[in-house]
């Protein structure tokens, strides 16, 4: 649902949408001269946004020491502005026995989440623009000591920088960029979720593996490129991994 916040210095209500496209109207004081205003006002902003709108009116979030609500008074207000109430939400019986005096339908007081609406210019609603979170940002992981066969090292969230030798067997992954600096032999994977523009950096190229977002290289097709045992960077071009010397 969206929402509609009348911004008066006191306001009274707000409006909000439900799953079935019937505006609920929810009261938060019994004063129908504010709430005349405050509809007047929004309806000066989009004149058409509440023509011949079905409503019901919530008299359940109205406070314990509120009075009893003038129940066909109120309907005349919200009708003037183009509120058509097809019933009310209540839970106070006071409020209960004005309905049924009048044939008006009653429903409980509601648990459903809505989301309150806000008319817009040109008689449309819509979204405001929100900006993007911004992207968390983890400092690089960096590893000082020899990485032995068997131990496997994550980098989640940021790059991963090895200033020791890899043992074959070894395992380094990292959600952006893999460098080494020194002999690398076991198996570097980088973008392991999915990100295309990371890279692998090694002072010297012996790897089991290299894979970056996916796309791979094992020793066997390492073996046969003329880096072999050289600095290298790994790049990702496509479907294809590239080897270039740093």
């Amino acid at each position: 649902m969206s929402q509609i916040e009348l911004q008066d210095q006191d306001p009274v209500f707000q409006l909000k949408g439900s799953m079935l496209a019937i505006t609920v109207l929810e009261l938060a004081r019994n004063n129908l001269e504010s709430l005349d205003r405050q509809l007047a006002a929004k309806v000066a902003l989009a004149p058409n946004f509440f023509s011949n709108t079905p409503l019901v009116l919530a008299l359940d979030k109205l406070p314990a020491g509120e009075g009893a609500v003038d129940l066909p008074a109120l309907m005349r207000v919200c009708r003037q502005h183009g509120l058509r109430t097809l019933a009310i939400r209540a839970n106070r019986i006071e409020d209960i026995a004005a309905a049924i005096a009048i044939d008006l339908p009653v429903l409980p007081p509601s648990g459903a989440r809505e989301r309150p609406l806000e008319p817009v210019e040109g008689e449309a609603a819509k979204k405001k623009a929100e900006k993007p979170p911004e992207p968390t940002l983890k400092p690089t992981k960096i590893i000082t000591s020899p990485v032995r066969g068997g131990q496997q090292i994550y980098a989640q969230g940021c790059d991963l920088v090895v200033i020791a030798p890899v043992s074959p067997g070894a395992e380094l992954l990292a959600d952006g960029n893999i460098h080494v600096y020194g002999p690398m032999r076991g198996r570097a994977l980088a973008g392991i979720k999915g990100d295309t523009k990371a890279r692998i950096f090694c002072q010297q190229l012996g790897a089991e593996l290299v894979s970056i977002a996916g796309q791979y290289k094992v020793s066997e097709d390492l073996r046969r490129d003329p880096l072999w045992g050289a600095g290298v960077q790994v790049s990702l071009s496509g479907e294809v991994l590239n080897i270039t010397r740093l």
